[in-house]
């Protein structure tokens, strides 16, 4: 593997050079040796790899091929390397991060733009995705979570308060009326949503109510632009409908009545030292988020002022 590799390399930069002297030139041996190098990769390959007379150097086909092959190969080791070492002390490779749509879409995407504005070598991939994801494959390096973390192979950092809130567009509360105890829900058209959407809607304190709608969804999102068309209450979470409350287009219910809210969590294995990238991009996402729940959020009704 290693005569491979710097086979490889040899190859690659007579290639991007024209020129065997060239190449031996930048990788500081003799021009014998890198062209001993180029014809030990030939006859592995059994191929020919590169058209050379006294004067000039081309590649052939199959060299033009195996050229940019090799080429990406090593630019990969390199970025390699560079995440295992640079990577313990700055942000640098790919960064995969998911969590739900709507959190993705309205907090997570500019958040991670103005992250990865500030870390030039990192380059980050979003996966705004309502699915459970397999948290022991490795193949996100920033899972998002809401609620207690059961698996004990992995460890959950809070980055975030967070609460649900019922809410309804003022359109459709002046046309049903407006709630004013819990057992009130149970004559209003609630949206119901989930796999499969549950009609039961349970309380801190420990009670719940049995709801009641006709429209019903797998889809968070659509839920939230039913209830702003006025379609009736729907039990979303904080940080999803902050906006829309704020600017009058949905109006919380209940606003004194706690619902059940655990932390947002950032997840990561325990066997797993956690590189710079995440462990940066953690510190940036709770200190920003923690701010936008004090200045906006928090304010909204008094049950999420309590919320943590």
């Amino acid at each position: 593997m290693s005569d491979d590799l710097t086979d490889m390399t040899a190859f690659v930069r007579i290639a991007e050079t024209g020129s065997l002297s060239a190449a031996a030139l930048e990788l500081n041996q003799s021009l014998a040796v890198v062209s001993r190098r180029l014809a030990r990769l030939e006859d592995r390959l059994g191929v020919r790899l590169v058209n050379r007379t006294t004067r000039t150097l081309s590649l052939t086909d199959e060299g033009a091929l195996f050229h940019l092959r090799c080429a990406r190969i090593l630019t990969e080791i390199e970025e390699a390397k560079a995440e295992v070492t640079q990577g313990r002390e700055a942000a640098v490779g790919l960064l995969r991060v998911t969590s739900t749509f709507a959190f993705a879409r309205r907090q997570l995407a500019p958040l991670l733009n103005e992250f990865g504005a500030q870390h030039p070598k990192l380059r980050i991939h979003l996966d705004a995705s309502d699915r459970i994801v397999n948290l022991a494959d490795g193949a996100v390096d920033l899972p998002s979570r809401v609620g207690a973390l059961s698996d004990t192979r992995f460890n959950a950092g809070a980055i975030a308060p967070h609460a649900y809130v019922m809410c309804a567009s003022p359109s459709y509360l002046d046309r049903r009326g407006r709630p004013h105890v819990v057992e009130d829900l149970r004559t209003h058209d609630c949206i119901l949503f989930g796999s499969p959407p549950s009609s039961r809607w349970s309380f801190s304190d420990g009670s719940s109510v049995k709801v009641k709608g006709d429209l019903t969804t797998n889809d968070g999102e659509l839920a939230h632009a039913w209830a702003l068309e006025g379609a009736g209450i729907v039990l979303k979470s904080a940080w999803d409908v902050f906006t829309d409350v704020r600017e009058g287009r949905l109006e919380i219910v209940l606003p004194d009545t706690p619902l059940p809210g655990s932390p947002l969590h950032a997840v990561f294995p325990h066997t797993r030292l956690a590189p710079a990238k995440v462990r940066l991009v953690v510190d940036f996402l709770s200190r920003r988020l923690r701010t936008e729940w004090e200045e906006n959020i928090a304010g909204l009704a008094s049950s999420l002022g309590r919320a943590g």
